[in-house]
């Protein structure tokens, strides 16, 4: 992988949002709530509306991926997927290669659904296992156990070419001979791609409270270092080395979706809270359910939100994309889809502070963060724009 890639039309992606859950975890800050009753036509029928809106601002686009996010989409109906991959097909020019993945959980999963997805025109699936620890999953709030999550992975394995599945490190009390078990049992069953994060408190969440009230405590910066170093280690062992922050893959196998995202590509997306990039235009659809299937009903679409990005603004983007990278940024491409140059983006002071600091260094083509950088992300982008 050579950092940021030029931005084509050759890099297109649809995102569908499905923002409902059996339950919501206590960790979890994105836009999803438990699920009730559902009129799945009417769901079904308002996603085929809204994606209509977004090809006739899109024309003629090749269509690279389909992410299945939320929420969990496997509690979607199969037909709504597949109505939504077919109306897609309908609308854009699909790459013969096209990635088109569905997040699931373990407790969702039987043969009969992951048969179903698979014939509605999934072909990756990214499955929420979190943990190999039923102690952990009881914190974490997971419906599932560790013996089902292995069943669902492996189940995976079987019926799909391509698999990825997410765990999350860093929590309380885990030493790193903990995580260096409980990761090697995920690198054994690992396909093409796996998703490590460590555990963050988001503001909203069921966490935060408790976490302020000391009901539990995080590792320390050091350990948290210490856990994150661990995780390169044994995953470049094991043939799957990061190429983004939290992400790791064996050549060819990183997610194609999300890669769209962090190498500023345009994509739409369709569904409650969902956002794109099109055409230098932010847009976001409305994050209440109810409001945005009103809204699809009423105008055919839930936009609530469309801002036109400046110069400025679109460089700076593709500066906090680019860093997740290992790869980093290369300056003649981000140029060439900035349309500035990767120097008069960067403040020079901050750059000195943060090469000074260990946090990014500068190589022939461009700049990319360290390894210390990478665990700092955050920090070290707002340092450099100053």
């Amino acid at each position: 992988m050579s950092g940021l890639t030029a931005i084509s039309a050759d890099s297109f992606g649809l995102y569908v949002h499905w923002p409902f859950c059996l339950s919501k975890c206590p960790y979890c800050d994105f836009n999803s709530r438990a699920m009730g009753a559902v009129d799945h036509r009417r769901w079904r029928a308002a996603y085929v509306t809204e994606l209509a809106h977004f090809a006739r601002l899109a024309p003629g686009r090749r269509l690279t991926s389909i992410y299945f996010g939320g929420g969990t989409p496997s509690l979607m109906e199969p037909a709504t997927i597949a109505a939504i991959i077919a109306a897609a097909a309908g609308h854009f020019t699909v790459a013969p290669d096209i990635e088109i993945t569905l997040e699931a959980n373990p407790s969702t999963a039987e043969a009969g659904r992951f048969t179903d997805f698979r014939a509605a025109g999934i072909n990756r699936l990214s499955i929420g296992v979190q943990a190999l620890d039923d102690r952990a999953l009881a914190f974490l709030g997971r419906g599932h156990s560790a013996a089902e999550a292995k069943a669902a992975v492996g189940l995976a394995s079987r019926l799909f070419e391509r698999y990825s599945f997410d765990l999350i490190c860093a929590r309380p009390g885990q030493t790193p001979a903990d995580w260096a078990a409980e990761l090697a049992q995920g690198l054994a069953m690992a396909g093409d791609h796996l998703s490590l994060y460590q555990l963050t408190i988001e503001d909203g969440t069921a966490f935060a409270p408790a976490y302020e009230r000391g009901d539990f405590v995080l590792p320390e910066d050091d350990q948290a270092a210490a856990l994150y170093g661990l995780t390169q280690e044994m995953c470049e062992g094991a043939g799957l080395p990061a190429y983004e922050v939290s992400n790791h893959a064996r050549p060819g196998g990183e997610s194609r979706h999300n890669l769209t995202y962090w190498r500023g590509g345009d994509y739409v997306g369709i569904g409650p809270g969902a956002h794109g990039r099109l055409d230098h235009t932010a847009l976001a659809q409305r994050r209440d359910p109810g409001a945005w299937l009103d809204g699809v009903e009423k105008d055919g679409h839930g936009t609530a939100e469309e801002e036109i990005l400046d110069a400025r603004t679109r460089a700076e983007e593709l500066v906090m994309m680019g860093l997740r990278l290992n790869a980093g940024i290369d300056a003649a491409t981000f140029a060439a889809a900035a349309g500035l140059s990767l120097w008069q983006v960067i403040d020079p002071a901050g750059l000195a502070r943060m090469e000074q600091g260990g946090f990014v260094i500068r190589t022939a083509t461009g700049l990319r963060a360290t390894a210390a950088g990478l665990l700092m992300l955050n920090g070290v982008t707002g340092a450099l724009l100053g």
